[in-house]
């Protein structure tokens, strides 16, 4: 049998055979934590697969395995969470290791089935392996066809939809006092920055306006925020302040304890920024424009904000207006 043990404890995959007159050998340990019955079946497999490319026969369908390699080795180095992309694919390894393109939607059944975790975390992990298949089927051409499009994700509602007005933004205010966090949650509120995008953007003039630049996003985009006139004076004095994002966090989450608020977080500043625009009559293109949100899709999760202005639009259908010309006849 060539599954044994390794000296790290793990399963070891090895292969040595002669075929057709040419020696063929291969060895792999497999990922720690892979039961006997795993190891055994990614035998199977991998034996089979090695057969027939050995004896010439159809060419051997690529490995969800092959994909992932290639996508951490020529794509997640170049993305900002690389590294956490990196940990989810390796966590997710027993499950793909050995195994087909053509059986990525099985291994997502397999996966939400077997994993006692929250949906989020399934989905994202999942999310992951998924981009790496596509991206290699784009980019390298392994597989025929859309590895993923058979694949299905978990349905997630967690969307958050803890708004603050302005009102309670100068309460955290003042429980914060004269600091460096309170500038940030201030900063947070009237730019729909994101914690991180506050904490690194920088100052500038464009057309003679002031406006906040971040170089690097969340999508990956940069991008130019104009600066509201109240929060003017901070950005001119001494911007960006050198806080880290968690005592910044920190800070603000301890004044929200304490003006009665302690269900909200700094991020829920960037959601409030949206709701005040939405309820302005800011059309929802504008808001993801202003947020920086690369897709609609986003933007969406704020639709519902938006129907006390469409109650507003609709009542005026049929509403009786009266002209300057009217009240001279009338007179």
């Amino acid at each position: 049998m060539p599954i044994t043990r390794h000296h790290s404890g793990a399963w070891y995959y090895q292969f040595d055979r002669v075929i057709n007159g040419r020696r063929t050998r291969a060895n792999r340990v497999l990922p720690a934590g892979t039961t006997r019955k795993e190891a055994l079946e990614f035998d199977q497999r991998e034996t089979r697969r090695l057969f027939q490319l050995a004896t010439g026969g159809d060419q051997p369908e690529p490995l969800i395995a092959d994909a992932v390699l290639l996508y951490l080795q020529h794509h997640t180095p170049k993305l900002k969470n690389g590294k956490g992309i990196e940990g989810a694919l390796d966590l997710l390894r027993p499950f793909y290791m050995g195994r087909p393109l053509s059986e990525l939607p099985d291994v997502a059944r397999e996966y939400q089935k077997a994993a006692k975790l929250a949906p989020g975390t399934v989905k994202n992990r999942l999310a992951y392996l998924r981009a790496a298949c596509r991206w290699a089927w784009k980019h390298h051409s392994i597989g025929e066809h859309d590895p993923a499009e058979r694949m299905v994700l978990p349905s997630v509602k967690n969307a958050r939809q803890v708004y603050l007005t302005r009102t309670d933004m100068l309460r955290i205010s003042r429980a914060l006092g004269r600091s460096y966090a309170r500038d940030v949650a201030r900063v947070a509120f009237y730019t729909g920055m994101r914690l991180s995008e506050v904490l690194s953007s920088k100052p500038l003039e464009v057309g003679g306006m002031l406006a906040l630049s971040v170089a690097d996003t969340k999508n990956g985009q940069p991008k130019i925020v104009p600066v509201h006139s109240r929060i003017a004076h901070i950005v001119r004095s001494d911007w960006p302040p050198q806080l880290t994002k968690w005592t910044a966090s920190k800070a603000v989450k301890a004044a929200m304890r304490e003006v009665g608020l302690g269900h909200a977080r700094l991020h829920d500043l960037r959601h409030s920024a949206a709701s005040e625009m939405i309820n302005a009559g800011v059309d929802l293109f504008t808001v993801g424009a202003v947020l920086g949100h690369k897709s609609t899709v986003s933007t969406a999760r704020y639709a519902h904000l938006a129907q006390r202005t469409l109650r507003a639009a609709v009542g005026t259908i049929g509403a009786k207006i009266s002209h300057p010309g009217e009240k001279k006849r009338a007179a």
